[in-house]
């Protein structure tokens, strides 16, 4: 390690985004403007529609509310900054800054990862135990396994956070993305980071093979339970209630799976910012209109909702 008493120590750093061309940022901030404010009001719609709408007061539908909100929490904390760093001139962000960024991106990337594994439990004790679902998923318990995957969430990534933004930073500055990502931030370090590089991997294949097991676990004993129904309706309409969870989950976890399990070796920013957005901003984008577009109750609850905004005015 370098010595601190030589080095003069980085206070901000710059991010690079995607263009230095003023046009092409002006195009992509009306793109991803457009893309965060449908995330946002998709995401924000449906809590609503949880919320305010009765019969959607069942424990698919809370988890469905605590998904929303995770995905417009975990889209803000990128896209905004991204926005003014597309049209201001500066596109720096302090050290103190960077670090928060840093660590609540994968804090909440790691309560969705976790959060997904309560999801497909929800959908195994409903197909499982239809008739046991409400007294086995009750209010308690969802509440406990929706805290649960936050407060893991929130805990995981501290050590590891503390470690990367510990490191010795003495310049270059620039990171080569359009937020402060570990593996980019890192490779700025003025030190030999093979151990840790090794160490974070260990760590990031872990906390997502881990979910992906425990959801094809699931996942297994609820195909099982699926073949034992009689008739191919009951199957379908068995079949349809997990479809959007398995298209939700495929959508996260494939492009994070690419970006995190892999040696540092094979790294190129130029790619990982570009598939960063799908497990960042465009998985936010997609997940209402996934859960809305096959979901005859979310749908009901928004013309209803309209039904009554019509009797008011």
């Amino acid at each position: 390690m370098i010595p601190r008493q030589n080095q003069s120590w980085v206070s901000e750093f710059i991010l690079l985004g995607f263009s230095s061309d003023p046009m092409t940022n002006s195009i992509l901030f009306l793109v991803f403007l457009l893309i965060y404010l449908s995330s946002v009001l998709g995401n924000g719609l449906i809590i609503m529609l949880v919320c305010l709408d009765t019969q959607l007061h069942t424990p698919m539908y809370f988890f469905l509310c605590t998904l929303s909100l995770l995905d417009m929490s975990y889209v803000t904390t990128t896209v905004p900054q991204m926005l003014v760093h597309l049209l201001a001139h500066s596109q720096t962000i302090s050290f103190a800054g960077c670090w928060l960024q840093m660590y609540v991106f994968g804090a909440l990337g790691v309560t969705e990862c976790t959060f997904f594994v309560v999801m497909a439990y929800d959908r195994y004790v409903a197909i499982c135990y239809p008739l046991r679902y409400t007294i086995i998923l009750n209010g308690g318990l969802c509440i406990r396994l929706a805290a649960g995957s936050w407060i893991c969430g929130f805990l995981s990534p501290l050590v590891h956070t503390f470690f990367t933004m510990s490191l010795p930073y003495c310049g270059p500055n620039r990171v080569n993305h359009y937020f402060c990502e570990s593996p980019s931030v890192r490779s700025l370090a003025c030190m030999d980071t093979h151990l840790i590089e090794m160490v974070d991997l260990v760590l990031s294949v872990s906390m997502i093979i881990t979910p992906i097991s425990l959801i094809v676990a699931s996942y297994i004993r609820i195909a099982m339970a699926i073949l034992k129904i009689n008739s191919t309706q009951g199957r379908c309409k068995a079949f349809s209630t997990c479809a959007s969870h398995l298209t939700v989950v495929t959508l996260f976890y494939a492009p994070a799976s690419y970006v995190y399990m892999r040696p540092s070796s094979s790294y190129s920013p130029e790619r990982d910012k570009q598939i960063s957005l799908f497990y960042n901003a465009f998985t936010a984008l997609l997940n209402p209109v996934v859960y809305s577009l096959r979901n005859k109750d979310i749908k009901r609850a928004f013309l209803k909702m309209i039904g009554r905004v019509r009797v008011d005015l």
